[in-house]
This record gives structure tokens, sequence and C-alpha cells, in this order.
């Protein structure tokens, strides 16, 4: 295999000296408070769905 990037002897040494970071516990909105900015966001403001630009 011509043109390795690095010894694979050194495979996710980054990873592994990462100090882990707990996730934050995000709670999810009120369904009525979520469907109202939906649509706001959908009807009001008439952002189409996909990448925004």
């Amino acid at each position: 295999m011509p043109g390795s990037h690095g010894s694979l002897t050194k495979a996710g040494k980054v990873r592994s000296q990462t100090p882990k970071v707990q996730a934050k516990v995000a709670p999810t909105p009120i369904p009525r408070k979520r469907n109202r900015v939906n649509y706001i966001k959908r009807v009001v403001n008439n952002i189409q769905p996909g990448q925004r630009v």
C-alpha cells in the first residue's frame, strides 16, 4: 500500500489521550412551544427546509 500517512501503530493516539467530556442533558422543549416555533419558521418567515445559506 504505497503512500500511507503514518504507521498503524500510532492509530488512535490523539483520541485515546483526549479527556472524556460528559454530554449535556438538553431537555426537549414543550410540544406546544416547539410547534409554535416551527410555525413561525415555516409559515411566517417562509424558511425552506435544507441547508441554511
